[in-house]
């Protein structure tokens, strides 16, 4: 590709959101870390914002507001994909670690409880389908209005949830973190049909290289 090709397409607009937890369906916007089949899905200030509409933190209007934000400020945007990665690895350490029944690293915990603090003091506390929520206005706090709930959940995994339901993805070149919900907890695959067929031909090809 020359160097004054525009870079390809993101996923943004795409991503399968199979994990079960918001927090980790937006670890898993980068697939393969540190491997040779590393892949970024969210490039931008732009993808963030997509992203953020999949997920369903952003409505229609929001989204489009949002995008002409970003587009128009390059501080916004920069600082809103700075922290956005830097809230995912964050994210992406804290489960991994929990996936590998460790205790995630100090340094971890304070800064997700960091975001989570600053994204709350741009935050409302409004009613709710009879209860009440965390709001935040994406017109003037669009970077809480995104990490915010996304802190938020991974915090509520954690002080909540029954640690021992999240699991990595055991595909090859995956490691995608999830919420296992699944009745007898016997969940190993982001996707069945993707990373579970990919590991059962494997095996069926090794089967049948041992038998010949």
């Amino acid at each position: 590709m020359d160097a004054s090709d525009p870079p390809p397409p993101s996923r943004a607009v795409s991503l399968p959101l199979i994990a079960s937890e918001l927090a980790f369906d937006f670890v898993n916007s980068v697939a393969d870390r540190g491997g040779t089949q590393h892949a970024e899905y969210l490039h931008n200030g732009s993808d963030i914002v997509l992203w953020a509409h999949l997920a369903k933190l952003l409505s229609d209007t929001d989204r489009d507001a949002a995008l002409a934000m970003v587009g128009a400020d390059e501080v916004l945007a920069s600082r809103l994909l700075s922290e956005a990665h830097a809230l995912r690895e964050t994210i992406y350490e804290i489960g991994a670690a929990l996936a590998r029944r460790d205790t995630p690293r100090e340094e971890d915990r304070a800064a997700l409880t960091a975001v989570h603090a600053h994204c709350l003091s741009r935050a409302r506390l409004s009613t709710s389908g009879g209860g009440f929520a965390w709001t935040w206005d994406p017109y003037t706090a669009l970077v809480e209005a995104v990490l915010g709930p996304i802190a938020l959940s991974a915090l509520t995994v954690m002080t909540q949830q029954d640690l021992a339901r999240v699991k990595r993805c055991e595909g090859d070149h995956c490691g995608w973190l999830m919420f296992d919900t699944t009745k007898n907890r016997r969940r190993r695959w982001c996707e069945m049909e993707v990373c579970g067929n990919r590991a059962k031909m494997r095996a069926f090809r090794a089967r049948k290289f041992e038998a010949s």
